[in-house]
């Protein structure tokens, strides 16, 4: 029986040394198939960088990027020192910080309400009707917009007014942010939801057996479940909070409601492609860019420290409870 029986054999683990003579070995295999996403990358990712070169350059397109007179930081402080630097920085600031607040925790509210419909015919049914508006081009809803709230559009006519809310700055933010609001909110939910049904069942059982109402349900149980992804999304949206879109905030733009829709993106275009000014619109780009980069930098290492101070309290607190467990 025993000359009979085979010998389990266990697979052989390869070390990093192994891996890599291998990937050495079959190198033309590995770059055939990275090859094209390589070239792509540098093309269109890395190529293009060199044109950072023109916010420090007077550029003239007959000289080039290469045979254009250097000026150094002059556009920088031609854009500090304009009386409209404060008002399109404030205007972008604006918009996505407010855009952040309200529309960040919608797609989780909409998550957890959704986690609360047990009838999957009903939930599918919301599913397809809060996701639909992401496929509308934003365009196609900016015209929507203007349609709704034109002067003999629907809503005026619901209230009995004949107000242009268009040409309104102190309506331009709402109508920004609540029209994103309505078209974003769905689809964004979507990776909660995917995290909420992955969550224990056994502790909402647990929750639901020990009295815990639906509040604290949400907070004991599906919040934590959700909580890094949270995190990641927030950090991802605040590091972009200076990169507003600026399709949609050229498409609501009028020249009644300026002082409130123009912001750093529309400026940029402005100044380069319709006045020609190439040198001082990439320079403002790059300072767009730059802060971003600040924002997002600043705001990993506050979250990164808020984490571990939660991390540190949890286990401080489980010290203590296994020391009164001990004692006991």
């Amino acid at each position: 029986m025993n000359i009979l029986a085979k010998k389990k054999t266990s697979p052989v683990k390869r070390t990093a040394k192994d891996k890599l003579m291998y990937v050495k070995k079959n190198w033309q295999l590995y770059l055939f198939f990275l090859m094209p996403a390589l070239l792509l990358t540098i093309i269109f990712k890395y190529l293009p960088m060199g044109g950072v070169l023109i916010a420090f350059e007077d550029y003239n397109v007959i000289d080039g990027i290469l045979g254009s007179e250097w000026v150094g930081l002059e556009y920088f402080k031609r854009f500090l020192s304009s009386p409209d630097f404060m008002e399109y920085l404030m205007n972008t600031l604006k918009l996505s910080a407010f855009g952040l607040l309200w529309g960040f925790p919608i797609p989780i509210i909409l998550a957890l309400l959704l986690n609360r419909i047990r009838r999957e015919g009903i939930r599918k049914k919301i599913q397809l009707l809060i996701y639909a508006p992401n496929f509308i081009s934003v365009i196609v809803l900016c015209g929507m917009v203007r349609m709704f709230l034109s002067p003999v559009g629907p809503i005026n006519s619901l209230l009995g007014i004949d107000t242009n809310w268009m040409t309104m700055p102190s309506a331009f933010r709402t109508i920004y942010i609540a029209s994103g609001i309505w078209q974003t909110a769905g689809w964004s939910s979507i990776m909660y939801t995917a995290a909420l049904a992955n969550a224990s069942k056994d502790l909402e059982e647990a929750a639901i057996v020990d009295g815990a109402n639906i509040f604290q349900q949400i907070r004991y149980v599906e919040l934590p479940a959700i909580k890094n992804i949270i995190v990641i999304q927030f950090i991802l949206q605040a590091g972009n909070i200076m990169s507003i879109g600026f399709e949609k905030a050229f498409a609501l733009q009028t020249d009644m409601n300026l002082p409130a829709s123009e912001i750093l993106s529309t400026y940029v275009y402005r100044m380069g492609l319709l006045n020609g000014d190439y040198g001082y619109s990439t320079a403002v780009g790059l300072f767009n860019a730059i802060i971003n980069v600040i924002l997002l930098i600043a705001v990993n290492w506050v979250v990164k420290k808020l984490n571990d101070g939660v991390y540190k309290e949890e286990e401080r607190n489980g010290n203590k409870k296994k020391n009164e467990t001990r004692n006991i």
